[in-house]
């Protein structure tokens, strides 16, 4: 399973660099996204082995970019 993991980097980072970018706490970018708050932090730090797509998609929303700005390399 090498290939998700990287695929869950790719989105860990890049969710990490928009939020940063956008000035957003993890808090705060989770009550945007209307998500958990340790949904954000777990993401964010690798641990949650598979999002769902409607996890990255309010994620997207929140940060203002596309589903496939996060997903891609």
């Amino acid at each position: 399973m090498p290939k998700p993991k990287k695929d869950l980097a790719t989105v860990s980072k890049k969710v990490r660099k928009y939020r940063k970018e956008k000035g957003l706490s993890q808090d705060r970018l989770a009550k945007k996204a209307d998500l958990a708050f340790h949904t954000i932090v777990k993401l964010e730090a690798g641990d949650t082995s598979n999002p769902t797509v409607d996890t990255v998609k309010k994620i997207a929303d929140a940060l203002e970019v596309t589903t496939d700005d996060l997903l891609n390399e």
